[in-house]
């Protein structure tokens, strides 16, 4: 297992309009670590130079210090603004190492399908895989090979080639991706949803948390 250290700095949480523009200024990203049984949360900052070298790592745990303590955390969620994909909050959620977590892995696609050189289009159902393991026990991705895929052909999630010690989460009949008939490609339509999570900090001051999301938001301009 590789990990890496986060150097986080402890934050109030404001509800002024100044706050997101005041972080930015300083080169800061505002986040919310979580403890592993959920009880308990607390608000930081971290900066973008180390949050990206952190993202690039090959880790799967990262280890912070939060109220002189250190902790091993995975990142439960990255927000981007939509247009300039730049970093706008951050949740970190705390792991024990020896309990199970439940996450989501990038599903990587390799392979020349033989149905797409026969005129036969890609469809992806999935591009994360949700997973249950050890937090060291993360994979990195889960890779599936479509070389063999003729037009008709899919795969599911029962036939997803997993380590050992992780378990899939769902339906073993789900789809995760098939080769169609050019035919039918335009009736293939791709909805994409968009979560908004509220954060939820113990002892913050109702809609907190949602001002910053807000102000994040409000003060980004397309370059």
């Amino acid at each position: 297992m590789k990990d890496h250290k986060i150097e986080v700095n402890k934050r109030e949480l404001s509800s002024k309009k100044s706050f997101v523009r005041n972080l930015r200024n300083k080169d800061e990203i505002p986040g919310i670590y979580y403890s592993h049984d959920s009880k308990s949360s607390l608000p930081f900052s971290v900066s973008k130079k180390i949050m990206s070298e952190a993202l690039k790592s090959d880790a799967q745990v990262y280890q912070i210090s939060v109220g002189s303590k250190d902790r091993d955390v995975i990142i439960k969620s990255v927000q981007y603004h939509p247009i300039s994909e730049e970093m706008l909050h951050i949740d970190l959620y705390g792991v024990k190492m020896d309990q199970e977590v439940t996450v989501k892995i990038p599903i990587e696609i390799t392979g020349q399908s033989e149905g797409i050189k026969a005129g036969g289009i890609l469809n992806q159902v999935l591009t994360e895989l949700e997973i249950s393991c050890l937090p060291g026990n993360i994979p990195q991705n889960v890779v599936i090979d479509i070389t063999d895929l003729n037009i008709g052909d899919s795969i599911r999630l029962a036939q997803v080639s997993l380590p050992n010690d992780v378990t899939p989460v769902g339906d073993e009949e789900m789809f995760i991706v098939s080769i169609i008939p050019p035919t039918k490609a335009e009736e293939v339509e791709e909805e994409i949803e968009i979560d908004e999570d509220v954060e939820d900090v113990e002892g913050a001051e109702p809609g907190a948390e949602d001002t910053e999301s807000q102000e994040e938001n409000n003060n980004e301009k397309p370059e």
